[in-house]
């Protein structure tokens, strides 16, 4: 009997050569583009890595090895990473589209759509780290003849990230504002909330790519933040979803304890901290609990936030920061990998540790002279 993988394949490649019409057709391409009789192989061959990938697991090196040799072209085609990420967001959505008309019951595709999500995920994250990567060391070379090379850099960079943003995120906007719109319009339309959804994950995974892969721009500026503002003010947002779930949420917050960093940076550490608590509570009949703990010394400042959830294996604690590595179903493994490396861009170091009664991720900050108001 023909499993539902089986059944999405066929009708994937049954489809493929409209599939392939209309990506030609709404894609960007630039005239000058040095490698334009490439772009549609390349289509072909990511469509190859979703069936392999709805037959069984791929090795990431597969997906790597594709994803490097087109970012390779795209970087020396001088192409805007914005178009590259459109043109493969663009395939994503149209695959996902033709998999909702295949007939299966929703029961059956969401996790083929959401094993075609985690694959783009891979994907992009790939892409655009070696574009990135190739990009810095073709400014490394030519800031050799600048003498204000740093600056230079910095700018470079600046402007591909804002491009992405730009090119990327508006359109996205715009889709979620019309679906918003139909669900007003036509509630009882069919499979609005899985698109919807996956809208939000898109935008949500976009954002994390971003610090992912991006560097340090000139346009952010360090403050010195007090930590006990910057927590009641984001437990304040995450109320409802406190709410929602029944949580209690306690804190003990030093309100010398300062830190002197990028404001937006550390504000998304602490939410996808938090987040993940609240999933992890969820797990648990009550009494559900979330503390937040914030204190200062001489030496460090250090935030422990703790939730009473299930015990996170030692195996998955141990690889629980590494990129891509995950336990949720709908989950991407970027989110603490990204934690991670904002902490470490402030000199801090993050741990997580767990057991049957507590899961805690610690947070330590070095007491440097800035996380202090000169006296």
């Amino acid at each position: 009997m023909e499993s539902s993988r089986e059944k999405l394949i066929a009708f994937l490649e049954e489809h493929l050569h409209d599939f392939l019409t209309h990506w030609r057709k709404h894609m960007y391409i630039a005239e000058n583009d040095k490698y334009i009789d490439h772009i549609e192989q390349n289509g072909v061959a990511v469509f190859q890595l979703v069936k392999e990938v709805l037959k069984g697991p791929l090795r990431l090196s597969e997906i790597r090895s594709l994803a490097e040799k087109v970012a390779k072209q795209r970087a020396e085609a001088n192409i805007n990473i914005g178009e590259f990420v459109y043109n493969t967001n663009l395939g994503r959505s149209l695959i996902v589209r033709y998999a909702l008309r295949s007939g299966l019951p929703i029961e059956e595709l969401q996790p083929l759509v959401d094993d075609i999500n985690h694959l783009f995920d891979q994907f992009l994250f790939y892409a655009v780290a070696k574009y990135t990567e190739l990009k810095n060391a073709e400014i490394q070379e030519k800031n050799l003849f600048i003498s204000q090379s740093h600056k230079d850099r910095l700018t470079l960079l600046g402007q591909m990230s804002s491009s992405f943003v730009h090119e990327f995120r508006n359109p996205l906007t715009a889709i979620m504002g019309f679906v918003q719109l139909l669900k007003f319009e036509h509630p009882n339309l069919k499979y609005l909330d899985i698109i919807d959804h996956e809208l939000q994950q898109l935008k949500f995974r976009i954002s994390q790519f971003l610090h992912a892969a991006r560097k340090e721009t000139t346009e952010q500026q360090k403050e010195i933040i007090f930590l006990e503002q910057l927590l009641e003010e984001i437990i304040a947002f995450l109320y409802p979803s406190f709410i929602e779930a029944d949580v209690d949420v306690s804190t003990a917050i030093d309100p010398e304890a300062s830190v002197y960093g990028f404001k937006d940076q550390l504000k998304q550490v602490v939410m996808n901290i938090l987040l993940n608590s609240i999933e992890a509570v969820k797990e648990r009949e009550k009494r559900r609990q979330i503390s937040v703990h914030v204190t200062a010394t001489e030496e460090n400042v250090q935030v422990v936030i703790a939730n009473n959830g299930p015990m996170i294996p030692p195996e998955t604690v141990q690889a629980i920061f590494e990129p891509f590595f995950t336990t949720k179903k709908l989950g991407t493994g970027i989110g603490l990998y990204v934690c991670k490396k904002i902490i470490e861009d402030h000199d801090g170091q993050i741990t997580c540790t767990s057991s049957e009664q507590l899961t805690s991720f610690a947070i330590s900050f070095p007491l440097k002279k800035e996380n202090s108001l000169p006296v």
